[in-house]
């Protein structure tokens, strides 16, 4: 028998005001798209916008229904617009945040488990790795420099072509 760790880094910024203009200013059009997100059952609404590698922006936001599972998170919205505009084109960064209309919105929200494989799959079909910039309302910054760091031992294509 033997152990294994696996880690990953990620940068940490105390707010908006230390991120450089291009990531301050991709954060603050998903904290604006936030106040389109549907969520009147949780009142935890988010936004998220993609920079693409072409320079144009995608947004989308969480979208839930009285039937859960058939609500969709933001994170799946916008990748679904993003490969129907801009077929094969990588997404470059992605900015996620929220405001939790029940609580708090001061630290970073990650991407669900069906959104971290999602996300995955973008990155493994684009051939190109999604930049994450993590935010709440106010407070620290997170940024992970590819989006599979957050899904280790992940399941995809080349699993089913074994």
């Amino acid at each position: 028998m033997r152990k294994e760790e696996i880690s990953f880094e990620y940068e940490i910024y105390g707010g908006v005001d230390e991120l450089s203009a291009s990531d301050a200013a991709l954060l603050q059009e998903a904290k604006a798209i936030t106040a389109t997100a549907y969520a009147p059952y949780s009142g935890f609404l988010v936004g998220a916008v993609a920079r693409m590698k072409n320079g144009s922006t995608v947004s989308g936001t969480n979208q839930e229904n009285a039937a859960y599972p058939v609500g969709i998170c933001a994170e799946r919205v916008l990748m679904s617009v993003a490969a129907v505009l801009y077929p094969n084109e990588p997404i470059d960064t992605l900015a996620i945040t929220y405001h939790n209309s029940k609580g708090t919105s001061n630290s970073p929200v990650s991407p669900c488990g069906m959104c971290r494989q999602a996300l995955k799959e973008f990155e493994e079909r684009t051939a190109q790795p999604i930049r994450l910039i993590l935010s709440g309302e106010s407070g620290s910054v997170f940024i992970i420099s590819k989006s599979t760091q957050l899904l280790p031992f992940s399941f995809g294509s080349e699993d089913m072509n074994k």
